[in-house]
């Protein structure tokens, strides 16, 4: 194991920033890539939203480094004033930052973190592709239950991780990111629930990185558990319009919120998943301890009138429940209610005026 003394390393890292400013695009990518693997781990963000933009600053700060690829606004203000975080955990601000929009500019990486929303994972799992070296490792941490088998659908298991986090964090504005109340926290592991070197490295970083990190014994498991929680929240919150703790104030809708945890449950149960008798009560006082004014990108979406995650999330369970033959009435009509602005949101401009 190469083991490199830190004052080494960031001398190094110093030192390969002054040759990055003279070198050419290929130059710059072998440095860093060099720096990457004395250093730290050599990663790709996929997304830098609140998701994204959080974890991937944090590793950044912690020495690792971290390519974004992005588009748009955000990639102009990555490359102009750099990845600025506001956290009651510390705010980080990273003036100098590798972005890009085309995954072949970063080239092959350690672990590639997919930051985006559930509903883009199949473009970018395959806009990746020019990143994925023997032994890359895809990571994503997108809200619902399919994320990880549409990635190996592209790339295999052996490039694919089951991961989950919780984290209520979103940009203010382009390439400025908010985290509000909830301690960060990420779970990953291999599909098939065996120890392995990447999961261990990759958790490694995180703690170093000061998030709050599991390498998880059954990671199916820990994804089920988040769903039992962001599903119901964000579909009943999307319903009623209001934040969660309007929602837990109300019986009517903290009830409907633990009859749709009770269908996530029974839905993943009938689908081979391990969760605990308990699960539903621990979710709901987890609930009862979130900030009053929380409320879920989802819900923040459906709002917004953005196109949303409510496929990979209510709808999900609707679909999975039917096919393992599960009825999920609430799920249902969260579903059916918030489905014609989901088919707004999609619309091109000109059919929605």
């Amino acid at each position: 194991m190469l083991i490199v003394e830190i004052g080494n390393s960031m001398s190094l890292l110093r030192g390969v920033s002054k040759l990055v400013e003279g070198a050419t695009h290929v130059e710059t990518r072998r440095l860093r890539s060099i720096c990457g693997t004395l250093a730290g781990m050599r990663i790709c963000v996929f997304g830098v939203g609140g998701v994204g933009g959080y974890f991937g600053g944090r590793l950044a700060a912690a020495g690792n480094s971290v390519a974004y690829i992005s588009r748009g606004a955000t990639l102009d203000a990555l490359r102009k004033d750099g990845l600025r975080v506001e956290s009651p955990l510390g705010d980080i601000s990273l003036a100098d930052v590798e972005a890009s929009q085309d995954p072949a500019e970063v080239g092959e990486v350690d672990v590639i973190i997919l930051g985006v929303k559930a509903w883009q994972v199949p473009e970018v799992a395959t806009a990746a592709l020019p990143m994925i070296g023997e032994s890359t490792a895809i990571l994503p941490l997108q809200n619902g239950v399919e994320a990880a088998d549409q990635v190996a659908a592209v790339h295999g298991v052996e490039h694919t991780l089951g991961g989950m986090c919780r984290i209520v964090a979103f940009a203010v504005e382009p390439a400025r990111i908010r985290h509000q109340g909830v301690e960060p926290f990420v779970a990953l592991g291999e599909l098939d629930n065996r120890r392995s070197e990447r999961v261990e490295r990759l958790a490694v970083a995180f703690s170093e990185a000061g998030v709050d990190v599991k390498a998880s014994p059954d990671i199916q498991s820990s994804i089920w558990q988040k769903m039992l929680f962001i599903a119901p929240v964000s579909g009943v919150g999307a319903v009623a319009r209001v934040p969660v703790g309007e929602l837990r104030s109300r019986p009517e809708t903290y009830d409907l919120i633990r009859e749709a945890m009770l269908e996530v449950k029974a839905v993943g149960t009938a689908r081979g998943v391990a969760l605990a008798d308990d699960a539903v009560d621990k979710t709901l006082r987890f609930v009862d301890g979130l900030p009053g004014d929380v409320t879920s990108s989802m819900q923040r979406d459906i709002m917004d009138g953005r196109p949303s995650e409510l496929e990979a999330l209510n709808g999900a369970v609707v679909r999975l429940g039917r096919e393992a033959g599960v009825p999920t009435p609430v799920h249902g009509f969260i579903y059916a209610a918030l489905a014609p602005m989901e088919t707004r949101a999609r619309r091109p401009a000109a059919d929605t005026e």
